[in-house]
């Protein structure tokens, strides 16, 4: 049982754990980074002169300190977290591209008790299942465990396959578990016998595809963002200068600030649900961070457009050879600069905290502690409204910078206020529509056309019946976010170009 703080601090292992592994994917990705970087310099220093430029100069470079802490923590969770299974972790990574299903054809020799099949190499930690056919009857032996004291023995018959699924075992009975599978096959007909086995394995612990899934995620936002500004200078220029702006304000720390307390806080506020306190986490939390990066959004879209008009700034701008499409564009990249920030490092928290809640929940209700793979499952499941809350931002940067080509800052504040409210409330507006007045169908089938469907963004759903958020539909969500936002970018643009700027 769980019973107090100081108990709860010794079950390091089972809230850092899933956080050790997020952490030490980016701190692959910062080596792979240093050593692409220490190549450049010898071989192309203005490449790696470009890359560090970039660092310093954007939106990287709060990320890069979040990433260097955390490349700390992967090293010295090694040491401080009691019980880490880094070696199991790191041997599963690098056994990654040996599992799979594979099919094995075995002659067993007639009249022959407990002739070993040596061909067979399995590791039995990472073996998931079999299928066992054979054109003799056979009996397959191995030292796969199937009780506390016994080993699964099969019995094959000709026409008759038989299926073997592993159960789910602890890290007590792994460490038990012997590491090579052994098999033996006994064949006492006159006639060998073919034995056809198709086995299917997975790394011993599948929680360790978060690392180079992670790892790969940091390379993308780093080459990225040096694409971007390899391939469009001017409007990286207007992008940056955008970031540094925005991010140099008060507003733009006070949300991380504020972000974070209230994040931390979280933890402790009862919700009363009867053990299911994490769920009304996730979605509190998220909601919470969503607010802050429109917030963020729509504040550095008014300040960075609307004043820069009004003071005649973007005049001098546009005096160059920069076009107004240009212009608009790099606003827009600007100002998903700090919200990208923003997310990224309330983020992180995030995950921390709802990793900490299943430990702290397990000691409020009195339960028995938990495996580190719960906390790891809830931090995964959380993800994906990590990522439908960002597309959600990026469309109302879009729609503010729209705004912000003629309206300033309260007007931009009240109309993204109300689109966020109306379009939470769309489909019910539909729905609410349906065998009305002709009048009344048509404006909400007006509403819900202009509006952006906003509940594409939400996994309420998701959370509540805890489950996974299939990876189309995030492809769905993605292609409806860059539709919608190209859509506002250019009418923001129509308005922006007959606009007598003088």
């Amino acid at each position: 049982m769980l019973g107090s703080p100081v108990l709860l601090l010794g079950l390091l292992h089972t809230w850092l754990t899933p956080f050790w592994l997020l952490s030490l994917g980016v701190a692959i990705a910062t080596v792979l980074l240093i050593a692409i970087w220490t190549v450049l310099h010898f071989v192309r220093p203005a490449a790696a002169d470009f890359l560090v430029a970039s660092v310093r100069e954007g939106i990287l470079l709060p990320i890069a300190y979040l990433a260097f802490f955390l490349t700390g923590f992967a090293l010295l969770g090694v040491l401080l977290i009691p019980g880490l299974p880094y070696r199991a972790i790191i041997d599963s990574v690098s056994r990654t591209p040996d599992v799979g299903t594979e099919t094995w054809q075995l002659k067993i020799p007639a009249e022959t008790t407990s002739y070993e099949l040596k061909d067979l190499q399995l590791r039995l930690p990472e073996l998931r299942s079999f299928t066992a056919e054979s054109d003799r009857p056979i009996t397959l032996n191995t030292n796969i465990p199937a009780t506390l004291s016994q080993v699964v023995v099969v019995r094959v018959v000709p026409g008759e396959p038989v299926t073997w699924n592993r159960p789910p075992i602890d890290d007590k009975q792994r460490a038990a578990t012997e590491r090579e599978a052994r098999w033996f096959a006994s064949n006492t007909g006159a006639e060998p016998a073919v034995l056809t086995l198709e086995t299917t394995t997975n790394i011993e612990y599948p929680q360790a595809f978060a690392v180079p899934l992670t790892a790969l995620a940091v390379l993308g936002l780093v080459g990225g963002y040096v694409l971007v500004r390899w391939l469009s200078p001017r409007v990286s220029a207007i992008a940056l200068t955008t970031a540094r702006e925005a991010m140099n304000q008060p507003l733009f720390y006070l949300a991380l600030a504020i972000g974070s307390v209230g994040l931390l806080a979280s933890i402790y506020v009862p919700y009363n649900t009867f053990g299911e306190d994490i769920k009304m986490l996730k979605g509190s939390g998220l909601i919470w961070i969503k607010v802050w990066g429109i917030l963020v959004a729509v504040w550095a879209a008014s300040v960075s457009v609307s004043e820069e008009v009004e003071g005649r700034t973007a005049l001098t701008v546009l005096s160059k050879p920069v076009k107004r499409r240009q212009f608009i564009f790099g606003k827009f990249l600007g100002v998903l600069g700090p919200v990208l920030v923003v997310f990224v490092v309330l983020g992180v928290l995030f995950l921390l905290t709802i990793s900490f809640k299943v430990v702290y929940d397990a000691r409020e209700t009195a339960k028995t502690e938990p495996m580190w793979q719960l906390c790891y499952l809830e931090m995964m499941r959380i993800v994906p409204g990590l990522v439908l809350a960002f597309f959600e931002t990026i469309v109302f940067a879009a729609i503010s910078v729209a705004l912000s080509t003629r309206l300033p800052m309260l007007a931009n504040l009240i109309i993204c206020s109300t689109i966020y409210v109306l379009g939470h409330l769309v489909p019910m507006l539909v729905n609410s529509s349906v065998g009305k007045f002709e009048i009344v169908r048509f404006v909400g089938q007006f509403i819900a056309t202009v509006l952006p469907v906003l509940d594409h963004f939400d996994i309420e759903g998701a959370v509540a019946a805890s489950s996974d958020v299939p990876l189309d539909y995030l492809g769905v969500a993605l292609i409806y976010c860059v539709l919608y936002s190209s859509i506002a970018i250019l009418i923001g643009l129509a308005m922006f170009e007959d606009r007598d700027l003088a």
